[in-house]
């Protein structure tokens, strides 16, 4: 039996006392079930390399050029014939002119002789070797080595980056910041990518205000569409925010008419629990279809997945951090796999759990976590405080999920954990 004063310092957060619900979907086939369902994109558009960033590539990219385009120094110093380097003491060469980068030496360099030459200009006719201009003697014309050089030092050769013909990125490349660099590398101006795709959202609750408005007794402002908007602006789409829907069976199918229209994804946070004014789901049957509705996992069990006219549907819980929780966990890869890239995969590492973890089995967890490296190189994670999933400064502190699995019954102080570091998702 339990110590009784023991009992009275356990502070109970109420969403830890759900009931599990036997008919929740397991939430890893709820992810596989997902992407199984959803197609990707397939109209494409040609766009400048400027407005391609974050864009997914439709079409294979080969290089017409050489990069380097010549073969050049990769450093200051003195271009050579490999075959004057000294094999005993030192030699003395006659330095007979200068190659900067973009003006090149155009004379002849012959044995015996060498030529001043700057990073990146092009290797002199017949010079094979660069010699770093800290180890050599200069006096007036004349430069001494020694034999310490080895042969087509400090070269860069033409082609050895990119040759020409080469296949620089494949369809599917989603565009990082060097990526734009690489490809003006290569002179090209503009890129094939494929269309982004289009999401819808809004907010269902009485209760909701936007920022600007006083608020009134009972009500909150709507944290989840800034939330939403932030991570899905992270990821390149095309947003159309519709604001906060009353909860109303009438206000709530005119919100869908409008979300689903010309709009491959729509997001609603809010009203898919088993409430009366929860309208959410009802409204989804009347005018699509549900897949599901429950996912055997916290935060974020009463999540639904669906279609409605030809936009994929989630439905996601009201709760600020459930948003953000089913958001990452199951709508991210969705869109990912919509925009023609595959899905990022997640960064997983063991650490040590500096703090007790509670949890019951039949249904995964995804706590929220800060982690660090300790001075003996281990990772080790403290969860953030109260898990509520109405608790957001959790995942504001937070850099990393603690992934608790289904049959865990919690973790002691001590025991390796998986975390998901927040990289994984951003």
């Amino acid at each position: 039996m339990a110590d009784s004063n023991q009992s009275k310092d356990i502070k109970y957060d109420p969403s830890c006392m759900d009931d599990y619900d036997p008919s929740s979907m397991d939430a890893q086939i709820a992810q596989q079930h997902i992407l199984h369902n959803i197609n990707a994109i397939t109209e494409t558009e040609t766009v400048p390399i400027r407005n391609a960033l974050h864009r997914v590539l439709a079409e294979e990219i080969h290089s017409t050029i050489n990069v380097p385009s010549h073969t050049n120094s990769a450093m200051d110093g003195y271009a050579i014939h490999s075959k004057d380097i000294p094999s005993t003491d030192t030699k003395t060469l006659k330095l007979i002119g200068t190659a900067w980068a973009g003006r090149p030496f155009d004379g002849t360099v012959n044995q015996g002789e060498c030529v001043r030459i700057m990073t990146g200009a092009v290797m002199p006719d017949s010079t094979d070797t660069v010699v770093m201009q800290e180890h050599v003697e200069v006096n007036d014309d004349n430069v001494t080595i020694d034999t310490k050089q080895k042969a087509h030092q400090n070269v860069r050769q033409a082609g050895e980056d990119i040759a020409q013909g080469d296949c620089v990125f494949k369809p599917g490349k989603y565009f990082h910041p060097s990526d734009i660099g690489l490809i003006a590398s290569l002179g090209i101006a503009e890129v094939n990518v494929y269309r982004k795709p289009k999401v819808a959202f809004f907010s269902t609750g009485d209760e909701l205000v936007s920022i600007g408005t006083e608020l009134k007794q009972g009500q909150i402002y709507d944290s989840n569409r800034y939330t939403l908007w932030s991570m899905l602006t992270r990821l390149g789409v095309d947003i159309n925010d519709l604001g906060v829907i009353r909860d109303t069976p009438e206000a709530v199918e005119s919100a869908f008419k409008q979300a689903s229209e010309n709009t491959d994804i729509v997001i609603t946070s809010g009203g898919v629990s088993v409430g009366d004014a929860d309208f959410v789901k009802e409204t989804l049957e009347k005018l699509g279809e549900v897949n599901f509705w429950k996912v055997a996992m916290k935060p974020g069990r009463p999540l639904a997945f669906g279609k409605i006219n030809d936009a994929y549907f989630f439905g996601l819980p009201g709760n600020p951090v459930s948003v953000m929780v089913t958001f990452y966990i199951f709508v991210q890869a969705a869109i990912e796999k919509m925009m023609g890239c595959t899905p990022k995969p997640r960064i997983q590492i063991q650490a040590i759990s500096n703090t007790d973890l509670r949890k019951r089995p039949g249904r995964v967890e995804y706590q929220r976590g800060v982690f660090h490296i300790n001075e003996q190189g281990q990772y080790e994670v403290s969860k953030t405080g109260m898990q509520g999933s109405g608790i957001l400064r959790s995942m504001s502190d937070a850099n990393c999920f603690i992934y608790l699995p289904i049959e865990s019954s919690g973790i002691s102080k001590g025991d390796l954990v998986e975390i998901w570091p927040f990289d994984s998702f951003v």
